[in-house]
Order: structure tokens, then C-alpha cells, then sequence
């Protein structure tokens, strides 16, 4: 008996899950609750993004993938394994074929760790893929002309900036440059400017209702609730947006920086259909307010967001699902394991 077909966007920050002829059936948060002695799995998803700053000493919220690449190898395992029994493509008589979207940086190290994960988690077969091309094709692109296309896909851990063309990379970079160094920016510079100790789930509400990237863009104001290093006691003061700005510009310009470089090696005539079709925005960091009239500012090129930015990799899995033999580059989890 043939299992399932699903895709998987294993994202630092979420987790999405493909399943050919359904959709996307998943989409929850990379953190994984568990009790510290014993190592029980208490929460996964959601649940276990509620606990995240909240638990009692013997309990920890974890992260297990960080950078897009996994951190914690045998909490990857039991997460990946709680979300494919959810979704119920999991069988002892029928086993998925999974396709996983990785950054473009990825080492072998790395790669075969993803892929023994997913093989342990119940996987039958395991395909790697770029995650600049799923993000291109789940944003509409057909990345099979020999024409140039370019998309920017900012994630939790990484920044991904890829041209491409007949259905494969021409340029790439990949930098550690994402949504969660956003949200540290935010806390560091509220610790250095205001002496005060927040969490990373409010500086990322902060970044969500309040920031902005274009200078000018915004103007309203969020209440902030922590910690003050003086006094120790808890205190409450108001960010406005053009401080939310001030914090997150230096990260901004190294995406920027990202994207020129990889301008700056792409071929003059695939160049030439970037300027005319301009450039695609995909992943979480797409929301952030004023992101796509800053690039267009410093790149001189248009910059767009896609239609459905968060769950573009995971769409762009799906099609491949359908296409597998049309994808270059893709590889199987016979007789080419990274062992």
C-alpha cells in the first residue's frame, strides 16, 4: 500500500504541512513543551507557544530548529512525528513521501540530519528542495522559462534572496538575518534605551502592530509590559513607531545588502526581465509594514509582496508534489542518501 504525498515548510518559526489533493492541513509553531527530568513531550504547536517565557522551572518550551536548520535533533524528531500522527498520514502499513524545504545554505551536515529526522519520524521517502524555488512557485512564478525571476523569502531564521531561471538557482545568498534577529533587535534596543527586560513574544506583537520599516510610514503607539533592570519591579511605557524603526534598521540594511549582492551577480540579461517583472516577497517577514516600499527605495527595482507570503513555500511544495520528475535538482531518499 502507497502512503501520502506531503510537503513540509520546517520553518524556524512554524511549521507547515502540504498534503497533495487536500492543501495545506498544518500550520502551528516550532516549539515543542517538555517536562526537563523525564523528557515528556507536554505541548507541541500552539499549546506550547503559549508556555513559551510562562513555564515553571522543570518544564521548558524549545525551539528545535534554529537558523533554518535543526538544534535539537531528537525534539525535531518527536515534533515532526506529533504533527504527521495529527494530520494522520502516518501508518504502519502506509508511510508518506515527504518533501522538505531547506535554506539555500544549507550544508550536508545539515541536510542529512532534516533527513534522518523525517525518516524517523515515519517517513517513507525523503526529498530535500531549496526553499527560494518552493517560495517562487508557491508565489506564482513559473520558474521553468528561461526567464529570470527573483524572490526574497524572509523567514524566522533565515533570509533567503534567490534569481532563477529553467527551473533552478543562477545566484543565491542566505543570510542569518530574519524575523527572530528582528524581534531581538527590538528587545536589545529596549534594554539599552529604557533599562527594561521584555520577552520575545512582545517585541514580536510590537513589530507586528506598531513597527514599520519606511521611515515616516507610521505613527501609532503599543504599551509595553516588563521587567526594569534598576528596580527590579515591573513597569509599563509606551513604543512608538518610529522607535520600532530606529531598532530594526541595521537588520534591514543587511537584508538589503543580501539582495544587492546577489544583483550584482546575476547575468545582464536575466537582469534586464528582473527590472521589468520585479522582484517577489514571500515568508513571514513579507508582513512587516513598509518592508516592499523600502526595498524598492534602496534597490531602484520593484519590489512586490506575494498574494499568500506566509504559506508560499508550503503551496510551492505542493505543486512540486505534482511535478516531481520536473523538478531539477530534487533528490531521493534511495539510492542518493547523504550517507
Amino acid at each position: 500500500m502507497f502512503g501520502k504525498d506531503i510537503g513540509i515548510d520546517l520553518g524556524t518559526a512554524n511549521v507547515l504541512v502540504f498534503e497533495r489533493g487536500k492543501g495545506v492541513v498544518l500550520d502551528e509553531p516550532s516549539v515543542v513543551a517538555i517536562e526537563q527530568n523525564s523528557g515528556e513531550v507536554l505541548a507541541v504547536g500552539e499549546e506550547a507557544r503559549r508556555m513559551v517565557g510562562r513555564t515553571p522551572g522543570n518544564i521548558v518550551a524549545i525551539r528545535p530548529l534554529r537558523d533554518g536548520v535543526i538544534a535539537d535533533f531528537d525534539v525535531t524528531e518527536k515534533m515532526l512525528k506529533y504533527f504527521l500522527d495529527k494530520i494522520g498520514v502516518r501508518s504502519f502499513w502506509a508511510k508518506p513521501r515527504v518533501l522538505i524545504c531547506v535554506p539555500s545554505n544549507i550544508t550536508t551536515v545539515e541536510q542529512k540530519a532534516i533527513r534522518e529526522a523525517a525518516e524517523r519520524s515515519g517517513a517513507r521517502d525523503v526529498y530535500i528542495e531549496q526553499e527560494p524555488k518552493a517560495a517562487a512557485i508557491g508565489a506564482g512564478l513559473d520558474i521553468f522559462q528561461p526567464s529570470g525571476n527573483m524572490i526574497i523569502d524572509i523567514g524566522g531564521g533565515t533570509t533567503d534572496v534567490a534569481v532563477l531561471s529553467l527551473g533552478d538557482i543562477v545566484t543565491a545568498a542566505s543570510i542569518k538575518v530574519a524575523g527572530d534577529k528582528l524581534d531581538m533587535a527590538l528587545v536589545n534596543y529596549i534594554k539599552r534605551k529604557y533599562r527594561l527586560l521584555v520577552g520575545e513574544r512582545t517585541s514580536e506583537e510590537l513589530k507586528i502592530q506598531v513597527g514599520t520599516v519606511f521611515p515616516g510610514a507610521r505613527d501609532v503607539g503599543m504599551e509595553v509590559r516588563g521587567r526594569n533592570m534598576m528596580t527590579g519591579l515591573p513597569q509599563t511605557l509606551e513604543i512608538r513607531s518610529a522607535e520600532v524603526y530606529e531598532a530594526l534598521d541595521e537588520s534591514i540594511r543587511e537584508m538589503i545588502a543580501a539582495v544587492r549582492s546577489v544583483l550584482e551577480r546575476t547575468p545582464p540579461e536575466l537582469s534586464a526581465d528582473i527590472m521589468d517583472k520585479g522582484i517577489i516577497l514571500t515568508g513571514g517577514g513579507a508582513l512587516l509594514h513598509g518592508i516592499d516600499r523600502r526595498f524598492t527605495e534602496e534597490l531602484k527595482v520593484p519590489v512586490v509582496i506575494a498574494e499568500d507570503p506566509m504559506r508560499a513555500v508550503a503551496l510551492g511544495t505542493g505543486k512540486m508534489l505534482e511535478h516531481l520528475d520536473r523538478v531539477a535538482g530534487i533528490r531521493t531518499g534511495r539510492g542518493r542518501r547523504l550517507r
